[in-house]
C-alpha cells in the first residue's frame, strides 16, 4: 500500500470503519473466507484449456507445449479466495524465499512487515539466513522504520539500509529481491507488492530471472562507461542493474557480488528511477539514463514495432477504451497503449501531453518523440491510449473490499484535479467492468465490436499491480512490447522537464520491458488468461512455425470504458454505501 500522490508519504494503512480496528491479520483471514460477490448478467465465451503445470521456482521460460510457445516473462500473485481457475500458475511470497537453499537476500521496497517476511523463509534456514532490507524510511519516526528497526531487535540476522533521499516528495518504491543461493546460484525479481500481508491480497505480478550461475571466469562484463551491451540482451540488463545498484552508494558489496554472476540467459530491459537530474537529449549510448528518458532509449531501439495496424483486422472498432483519436487517412488504426496503474498523482495536461505520452510513443523509427514533441495534437500514428483505474464499485466488490481502497489513489477535489480528470476521462477503463447493475447495455462499452469476453480471472482482487502495454492492434490480440514497473502516472516517478532542459526525477523505481524480438525476429507476444502459457489447438499448433510468447493478462479484454457520470476511485472521499462486508469507507487519513 502507498500513494504517490505529490506532497503525500502514507504511514499506515487505512481502515475501513466497521467500529472496530481491523489489523492485516484479519485482512488475510477474511480474505480465506469463500465470497459471492454480484454475478455479472454477461456470459462469457472464454473456457479455460487444459492447465500447464509451471515450475514455481526456475524461472526458466520453458515451453511446455511446443517449442513454438514460451510462458509469460511474468506471473500473478495467488489469493486464496480466488477461484483455482484465476490461481493457475501463480505465485505467492512463500514461493519466492521459501527454498532452503537460499543463504542471503536482498529485498527493496516501501513498506515491511518484518515478522510476515521471515514467515515465508523455510523454517530450517530461517535463522540463518542474512536477510537485508533496504528502504527510504529516513525520517527517525516514520512507523515504517520504527517497525523495521523493532524487528532486527528480535532477528539478528535481519541489517537495514537506508536509501538517501535527496528529495521531499521522493518515496523508494522500488520493489525487488536478489537472491542468493548456497549451490552458487542467484537470481533477480521485481515485483509490485509490498512487504506487508495486504498487498498480497490483491493483484500484484513478478518478474523472475533464471537461476543465475557464477561466471566461468573471473572477467569484465560490465563494460566500460564507453561500451553498454545492446538493450535486451542479459549483459547489458547486468550492466543497468549495476549502475542502479551503485547510485545507492552504500550497497557497494551487494554490487560486488552481483558483478560475478553470468545473466546471459536473461531476456528483458530494466528500466529505473533515481533521484537525480540528467539532460534531456542524452541519448548516447555512453550514459545510464533513468526515468522516461532510460524508457524512452528502451522503445527506441525496439525493432518491429508497428506503428500502425490495418483497419482490416479482425474485430476492428473504432469506439475503443482510448482517446478519440483520428484513424490514419490511408486506412490505417494507430495501435493501442493501455497504462493500468493503481495510482494517479496530480501531475496536469501538459506533462501528460507534452512528455509522458509521447515517451510511451517512441518507436525505432522517432527515437527521439519524448523530446521533440510539442504538438497538443495527435498524429495520425499516435498510438491510442487507455488507463485502466477502478471505480468505488470495484473496490467496494473487491476481496478485502475498502481496504484495498487505501492502496489505491487518485485525487479529484482541486480545480487542477478536476482538470487533469476531464483530460483523461475519454481514457479511463474499468478495472473489472461489471458494474452492480450491469446489463446487457453496458457491453455497448466495451472496446472491440464483438462481446467475447476474455478472463483474466482477477476481477474481484483490486489492482496493486503496474503495467503498460502496446497492442498492435485495435482488437488487441498481439503485443509489440509490455511493461510490469513499481511506477506508477506520476512526475516524481517518472521525471518531469525542467527549464534547463534536464529531467528531474525524485523516486526510486524499477521494472522490466519484454518485446517479442527477444525470442528471435519473427517471435509474437500475444495476451493469455488464467494461465502463463499461448495456447495452440489443432491445425494451429502443427502449422505454427514462429515463436509465440505470452504475456499474462491481469484484466479482461475487450475494455470497458467508463460510462458517462462515473467517476474513479478517490480514497480520500467518505463514502457511506457499504462493501460486501457491511463497511463504510470514513476517507483515507480519517480517524
Amino acid at each position: 500500500m502507498e500513494t504517490t500522490t505529490e506532497g503525500e508519504r502514507p504511514r499506515k494503512r487505512q481502515r475501513a470503519d466497521s467500529g472496530s480496528t481491523t489489523t492485516d491479520d484479519d485482512i488475510v483471514s477474511l480474505s480465506k473466507r469463500s465470497i459471492s460477490p454480484p454475478v455479472s448478467k454477461r456470459i462469457s465465451t472464454h473456457t479455460s484449456p487444459n492447465l500447464h503445470a509451471a515450475s514455481a521456482l526456475t524461472g526458466e521460460f520453458t515451453a511446455l507445449i511446443n517449442s513454438s510457445t514460451v510462458s509469460s516473462p511474468i506471473q500473478l500473485n495467488r489469493i486464496p479466495s480466488l477461484p483455482a481457475a484465476s490461481n493457475t500458475d501463480t505465485l505467492t511470497l512463500k514461493d519466492l524465499l521459501g527454498d532452503p537453499l537460499i543463504s542471503e537476500c536482498w529485498l527493496f521496497n516501501y513498506l515491511f512487515d518484518v515478522d510476515f517476511i521471515m514467515r515465508q523463509f523455510d523454517q530450517d534456514v530461517r535463522e540463518a539466513v542474512q536477510v537485508k532490507l533496504v528502504h527510504g524510511s529516513w525520517k527517525s519516526e516514520d512507523s515504517n522504520r520504527i517497525g523495521i528497526e523493532a524487528a532486527m531487535k528480535r532477528y539478528s540476522n535481519v541489517k537495514a539500509v537506508t536509501a538517501h533521499m535527496p528529495e521531499m516528495y521522493g518515496t523508494h518504491h522500488s520493489k525487488m529481491i536478489i537472491i542468493f543461493r548456497r549451490d552458487d546460484m542467484a537470481q533477480i525479481v521485481i515485483l509490485t507488492a509490498n512487504f506487508i500481508p495486504g498487498d498480497w491480497m490483491m493483484t500484484q505480478a513478478l518478474w523472475r530471472s533464471p537461476l543465475l550461475p557464477l561466471l566461468s571466469e573471473p572477467a569484465s562484463e560490465t563494460g566500460s562507461p564507453a561500451s553498454l551491451f545492446p538493450l535486451g540482451s542479459g549483459k547489458r540488463f547486468k550492466q543497468d542493474l549495476l549502475a542502479y545498484v551503485r547510485v545507492y552508494n552504500r550497497l557497494a558489496s551487494l554490487a560486488t557480488k552481483l558483478s560475478l554472476y553470468d545473466f546471459g540467459t536473461v531476456r528483458g530491459a530494466l528500466v529505473a528511477s533515481v533521484p537525480r537530474k540528467q539532460e534531456i537529449v542524452s541519448q548516447h549510448n555512453t550514459k545510464h539514463l533513468w526515468g522516461l528518458p532510460g524508457l524512452a532509449r528502451i522503445l527506441g531501439n525496439i525493432s518491429g514495432v508497428h506503428r500502425t495496424a490495418s483497419s482490416k483486422s479482425k474485430n476492428l472498432n473504432k469506439n475503443d477504451g482510448g482517446s478519440s483519436q483520428d484513424a490514419d487517412s490511408q486506412g490505417k488504426e494507430p495501435a493501442q497503449i493501455v497504462i493500468q496503474i493503481s495510482s494517479v498523482a496530480s501531475v496536469g495536461e501538459k506533462w501528460l501531453r507534452d512528455f509522458f505520452f509521447p515517451t510511451l510513443s517512441t518507436t525505432s523509427t522517432s527515437p527521439l518523440a519524448a523530446q521533440t514533441s510539442q504538438s497538443s495534437s495527435p498524429s495520425p500514428e499516435t498510438p491510442r491510449f487507455s488507463i485502466i483505474f477502478p471505480t468505488a464499485s470495484e473496490i467496494r466488490r473487491s476481496v478485502t473490499g475498502y481496504s484495498a481502497g487505501s492502496s489505491i489513489h487518485m485525487r479529484t477535489r482541486s480545480s487542477a484535479q478536476r482538470k487533469q480528470l476531464d483530460y483523461i476521462r475519454p481514457m479511463l477503463c474499468h478495472w473489472a467492468g461489471d458494474n452492480e447493475d450491469d446489463d446487457d447495455n453496458n457491453n455497448n462499452n466495451r472496446s472491440a465490436s464483438t462481446n467475447a469476453i476474455q478472463e483474466a480471472g482477477r476481477r474481484r482482487a483490486a489492482p496493486h499491480i503496474k503495467t503498460y502495454t502496446r497492442f498492435r492492434d485495435p482488437a488487441m490480440t498481439r503485443i509489440d512490447w509490455a511493461m510490469l514497473t513499481s511506477a506508477n502516472l506520476s512526475s516524481q516517478a517518472w521525471g518531469s522537464a525542467t527549464k534547463d532542459r534536464h529531467v528531474r526525477v525524485c523516486s526510486y523505481e524499477i521494472g522490466v520491458v519484454v518485446w517479442p524480438g527477444l525470442w528471435g525476429e519473427e517471435a509474437e507476444m500475444v495476451p493469455v488468461f488464467k494461465r502463463d502459457m499461448p495456447h495452440c489447438e489443432g491445425e494451429e499448433a502443427v502449422l505454427r512455425s514462429k515463436v509465440t510468447v505470452g504475456w499474462r493478462m491481469p484484466y479482461d479484454l475487450p475494455l470497458v470504458k467508463y460510462r458517462e457520470g462515473e467517476m474513479p476511485w478517490c480514497a480520500s472521499h467518505t463514502d457511506t454505501e457499504v462493501d460486501w462486508m457491511g463497511r463504510s469507507w470514513p476517507g483515507f487519513g480519517a480517524g
